[in-house]
């Protein structure tokens, strides 16, 4: 029997809870059937802190990224929209709309987004459009615990509720005068609770898609006590298998950031290899202060081709973690 609650209702927002971090947030990724360009766009509203944030990140054939990062404000949890930023559910739990019209900057490196003050200040600008409508191809993963005592997605100090699911993908990406046609596959996901980004010690998130039938999400996460989990799925033939173990091997660069990595991936049903090469790496930040205390934590955000048996994919590549003495608390696993 499934330890957590999904309903339909649960695609909008929920009511906020007391605590200042609360945050709902819709993430939605895209990438074209030829792997060449997509990106991912988030919208996380922060209501008792009074704003939103928001993402989106575009990755070009050519290894050129067009985004942007703002936190406009909000005064209500009630929809999805701030900055330029929309969802729309159009049917719960089959088809979903994420639009974004505005400003982005054209970074020729994505290296340039180290120093983020000076990408802000100095990267060229351009109007952008990107308009994606997602329909799924799976089933739902996940939902808000029935119990006190069920493990969550990330824990239980970083998104109470979070659900999940792959999509089949059609719509555009229009960055100045170059226009980009999506028409391949996804992934989303709906969290809400408080949240800060610090609290993930570190993780390692991949997400692929191999075709309608086939898709993985896997999560290898450990805590400050280093305790560690491995959740996540991957869908055979359009369902979806919980995995039971997993192994990651990454390679680094010598920036620290991931180049490549190798999962073995097994499930109650069989066991996989699945390899990931880096194609564009997005080196993101978040910084909070507490008190007299500073935090930060690194977010590498990589668009990833992925080769499963005879099966070519692409995603995303993503990993958070705590930055002590400015080094990532996880490095080098």
């Amino acid at each position: 029997m499934s330890q957590f609650r999904l309903e339909a209702k649960d695609e909008y927002t929920h009511r906020p809870t007391a605590e200042h971090n609360f945050n709902e947030s819709v993430y939605t990724n895209a990438f074209d059937a030829g792997g060449r360009h997509g990106g991912w766009m988030r919208l996380g509203n922060r209501v008792n802190e009074g704003h939103a944030e928001l993402s989106v990140c575009l990755y070009l054939p050519d290894g050129r990224v067009a985004c942007q990062f703002q936190r406009p404000p909000i005064a209500s949890n009630d929809h999805h929209a701030a900055g330029g930023l929309v969802y729309t559910v159009h049917e719960p739990f089959k088809d979903v709309q994420m639009q974004y019209r505005g400003e982005v900057m054209l970074l020729d490196n994505p290296d340039a987004m180290r120093d983020p003050r000076a990408a802000f200040a100095n990267a060229p600008r351009v109007a952008c459009e990107v308009d994606w409508r997602h329909h799924g191809v799976s089933p739902l993963h996940g939902g808000e615990p029935l119990t006190a005592a069920q493990p969550t997605m990330y824990g239980r100090d970083f998104s109470l509720g979070h659900f999940n699911q792959h999509t089949a993908v059609r719509g555009h990406m229009r960055i100045g005068s170059e226009t980009f046609i999506v028409d391949g596959h996804g992934w989303r996901d709906h969290s809400w609770g408080p949240r800060y980004w610090t609290n993930i010690h570190f993780y390692r998130l991949f997400i692929g898609n191999f075709g309608p039938d086939r898709g993985m999400m896997i999560l290898k996460i450990t805590d400050r006590e280093g305790l560690t989990r491995r959740v996540g799925v991957l869908q055979v033939d359009g369902d979806y298998e919980e995995i039971t173990d997993l192994d990651v091997l990454t390679e680094w660069t010598p920036q620290k950031d991931p180049r490549v990595v190798r999962l073995g991936v097994r499930t109650a049903r069989r066991a996989v290899r699945i390899d990931g090469e880096i194609r564009t790496l997005v080196p993101l930040r978040n910084r909070r202060k507490e008190g007299d205390f500073s935090f930060e934590s690194r977010i590498a955000e990589g668009f990833t081709q992925w080769t499963w048996d005879d099966r070519q994919g692409c995603g995303m590549t993503e990993y958070i973690e705590v930055l002590d003495d400015g080094q990532p608390v996880g490095w080098p696993l």
